[in-house]
């Protein structure tokens, strides 16, 4: 029997009456799926009902084989052994016993028929780029990016026939990266990833597209479907076109029918006051004139009102994805002026820069490097949320810092007012104009911080420091694409073309990179920090050229 996933009239209810997903129809083959849709839609939730991790409301979730699955937020007990965190502790204890020269029965029903298992794990960390770690080694000693690839490791170990990979590339820097790439791209059965990762997207076979509670299907990659949707796009923007000027006609015409119907009406009146011809004539045309009028009247508002319906169709196929557009002149930085300088500075952790560093004018600067290696640690002592251990770091504008963590809001508060925290000056019209721009219109801009998406939060976050006063003309963010769907990065993306300051990115989203204009490549690696070319990025981490 082929591997899949059905889903029949699967609906899911949050406990405090959200919706998430009602009566979804939806089947997965075999073959790699991306699945997409905006933050919301329900891709996580979908994942974990064909997972078995929560329970649909209504309808069914039937699956052919066994399924693994990797959640966005990996965690693992710390106190477990590399083993133990892949499921062949046991087997692997066994087989010990059994070359100890120990033959009890229990040591070869343990072990069945996977004598080689030792090996295949051993094998398959090292595919992903984990064969240092040893299987003896405890969880607390390796990295959050590791711990993902290690939870992958196990799942492929296992074998499944169907794997769910829920942002597997979210915690993982570039070369790990990599490595899942090259798992994904071997991966023989049936696969469903939901990831704003393009690089990762563009290894898929098809692309289900989770949108207004239903599923639209595209065949082949990321790149595949955005040309497909942009054809879709363009004729759906036409028939708007069309459906607009046939609601026109059709309001000329009425207009011009009422008018016709007005001079009849008062012809007959005139001829009725006139007493040209017998009362009872006049009073069956008049019937007949109001008959005729009203026949007439109807069919040109069931016209109108067609039009307008096949104008709504129209206007629903066309997406609303909005972009951020603000204008922020107060943010430039002339081309010659000192923005930041580092001397001789020694971080907490171990890290360091060697001599000086300087960044000048709207430069843009991507921190590149393994996880662990500094970057996050280097970006807040910028900020001054930690000290150095020697050494300076001294930045000459005024700056603001988007964490990981998205905790710059205030929880208790509304959007409006915690841009209002960082501006103080400003009056609530001038920050509600400019957070319209930011997609936070009207009441929205009232929603308080702790009812927001993840996908709002982040928006929310970014308004609040590039809106802040004074100007920000340095602004670093930290890995700020992470928990983004593709909406949401490209939102940022716009944004961060109507910034003119300086700008320090550290990420591991190299097309996300590339699309903001790095113009410098800094890698942090052994605890240094050392400027690359651009070119070198990429053999860097082994990306085809």
């Amino acid at each position: 029997m082929t591997t899949s996933v059905t889903c029949t009239a699967l609906s899911f209810t949050w406990p405090d009456g959200t919706p998430v997903l009602e009566a979804l129809d939806v089947a997965f083959g075999p073959g790699r799926t991306g699945l997409i849709g905006v933050n919301g839609a329900g891709k996580s939730t979908l994942l974990k009902l064909i997972a078995g991790e929560l329970r649909p409301n209504d309808g069914t979730v039937r699956v052919t084989g066994g399924v693994g699955y990797l959640p966005q937020n990996v965690t693992l007990d710390t106190t477990l052994k590399v083993d133990e965190a892949l499921g062949i502790a046991a087997r692997r204890a066994a087989l010990h016993a059994i070359e100890a020269g120990d033959v009890a029965d229990t040591h070869f029903e343990t072990v069945g028929d996977d004598w080689d298992v030792e090996e295949r794990a051993l094998a398959t960390l090292g595919e992903l780029g984990l064969g240092g770690i040893g299987l003896d080694r405890t969880i607390g000693e390796l990295s959050g990016g590791e711990s993902v690839l290690l939870r992958l490791a196990a799942l492929l170990l296992r074998r499944p026939d169907v794997l769910l990979l829920d942002e597997p590339t979210n915690n993982l820097d570039l070369y790990a990266r990599r490595r899942l790439y090259a798992a994904v791209g071997n991966w023989p059965g049936v696969m469903v990833v939901v990831s704003h990762d393009r690089e990762l997207l563009e290894l898929v076979d098809q692309i289900a597209d989770l949108r207004s509670g239903g599923v639209t299907w595209y065949g082949g990659n990321y790149t595949a479907y955005e040309e497909a949707l942009a054809v879709e796009q363009e004729a759906a923007e036409r028939m708007v076109r069309v459906a607009e000027a046939d609601l026109r006609k059709q309001k000329r015409e009425l207009a011009d029918a009422q008018v016709k119907l007005a001079r009849r009406k008062r012809y007959g009146q005139k001829m009725w006051d006139q007493k040209r011809e017998p009362k009872i004539v006049m009073g069956a045309r008049k019937r007949a004139a109001q008959e005729s009028a009203g026949k007439h009247r109807t069919m040109h508002e069931e016209k109108l009102a067609g039009a307008r319906e096949r104008l709504d169709e129209a206007v629903e196929a066309v997406r609303d994805d909005d972009e951020i557009r603000v204008d922020l002149p107060h943010t430039a930085v002339p081309p010659g002026r000192t923005v930041l300088t580092l001397t001789d500075l020694e971080l907490a952790h171990g890290a360091r820069v060697d001599g000086g560093f300087e960044l000048r004018g709207p430069e843009r600067v991507a921190l590149i490097g393994r996880n662990g290696a500094g970057k996050t640690t280097l970006l807040r002592t910028v900020a001054g949320e930690l000290p150095p251990v020697s050494g300076e770091a001294s930045a000459r504008v005024p700056l603001r810092f988007l964490p990981q963590r998205l905790d710059v809001l205030d929880e208790a508060l509304s959007v409006a007012d915690n841009v209002a925290r960082f501006a103080p000056d400003a009056t609530d019209n001038r920050i509600r104009a400019r957070l319209a721009h930011f997609l936070f219109r009207g009441s929205r801009a009232d929603r308080k911080a702790v009812t927001l998406s993840g996908g709002e939060r982040f928006r929310a976050t970014l308004a609040a420091l590039m809106l802040a006063e004074p100007a920000p003309q340095l602004l670093m963010l930290d890995e700020p694409t992470n928990n983004l769907d593709i909406s949401g990065v490209r939102q940022l993306t716009t944004a961060l073309e109507s910034y003119e300051g300086a700008l320090i990115v550290a990420g591991h989203d190299l097309p996300f990179l590339e699309s903001v204009g790095i113009t410098r490549w800094l890698l942090m690696e052994e605890g240094g920090l050392k400027e690359i070319a651009p070119e070198a990025v990429g053999r860097l981490v082994g990306r085809p050229e």
